[in-house]
């Protein structure tokens, strides 16, 4: 989908993943499954590789976005929408076969309630997404991308592995997140990739290890032993933890009233991937994303 500005602008890091809309209904009310309460609607820009794609603007870096949408009404509202926000989005499909994505969410006082994400058109596309990493736009297999990428797991299982053992993403700092805990088991698909950066939280580091770590650092213990080059755990206020095979560095974030949750991991990721860009050392980057995910939660 290609935009007049910045067509032959080179980003500073590719998001590839889920791009769509996302419909939150929010309420400052208690809530269990069966309610009814009053709150508000909202329908904006979403997704894991847009959420990302867009703290990393805001951070002052230039991403590129790798996905699809319909050419159907909400897809030409939701590429225009990225473009005025300065993503660079001529190097996303956009495919009059598929509807554009959508994710649903419930969050009642700061906490998901519950939550539908319909990413069977990222599915559908497949391979087709990564076009510009093939054909020399961006890269090809004997002059891969050099740059990091950030990667999100609504891809298949099928693509995730293609991904790992690509000759496109060798020279790659690849960043990957869960699209859900649901989803998480996919990317055991991309351990073998000799330059991941895994984030996920608590939950998802025992998904993806047979474990049940309570805490952080027990999580990121366990995803060290089985095999994983280096993790980043969260585990919601508690410490969060930056771990390699020479140990563990651990941080708290700051206490902060809970407005808002969606996107918030995804906020972490985008900051500590700005952070570390910028120069910022293991530990500075650590608190860098861990305060920028305090303010969105905080609103």
């Amino acid at each position: 989908m290609a935009t007049t500005a910045g067509m032959h602008a080179r980003p500073d890091i590719l998001c590839i993943g889920s791009v769509l809309w996302d419909v939150i209904g929010r309420t400052d009310l208690p809530m269990v499954t069966g309610n009814d309460k009053p709150g508000r609607i909202t329908r904006v820009p979403g997704g894991v590789a847009l959420n990302i794609a867009m703290t990393l603007r805001r951070l002052g870096l230039r991403p590129a976005l790798l996905s699809v949408v319909g050419r159907d009404p909400e897809g030409t509202a939701l590429a225009g929408e990225c473009a005025e926000m300065g993503l660079m989005t001529e190097y996303m499909l956009a495919d009059a076969e598929l509807p554009t994505d959508q994710y649903m969410a419930i969050e009642a006082k700061g906490s998901l309630i519950a939550a539908i994400a319909d990413a069977h058109s990222l599915e559908a596309a497949g391979a087709r997404i990564l076009a510009p990493l093939m054909d020399g736009r961006l890269g090809a297999a004997e002059q891969p991308w050099p740059g990091p990428v950030a990667l999100d797991g609504n891809l298949t299982e099928a693509l995730l592995t293609e991904i790992a053992a690509s000759p496109a993403f060798t020279a790659a700092d690849l960043r990957i997140a869960p699209a859900s805990p649901g989803k998480v088991r996919r990317l055991l698909h991309l351990l073998p990739h000799p330059r991941a950066t895994l984030y996920v939280n608590c939950e998802e580091a025992g998904l993806l290890t047979g474990t049940e770590p309570e805490t952080a650092e027990a999580g990121a213990e366990a995803l060290i032993a089985a095999g994983w080059r280096r993790v980043l755990v969260t585990q919601g206020a508690a410490a969060s933890v930056d771990a390699d095979a020479d140990g563990q560095i651990a941080r708290h974030p700051p206490r902060v009233e809970a407005v808002r949750i969606t996107g918030a991991g995804d906020t972490f990721m985008a900051a500590h991937i700005a952070a570390e860009l910028r120069g910022e050392d293991r530990a500075d980057a650590l608190e860098s994303a861990l305060s920028a995910a305090a303010d969105y939660v905080a609103g």
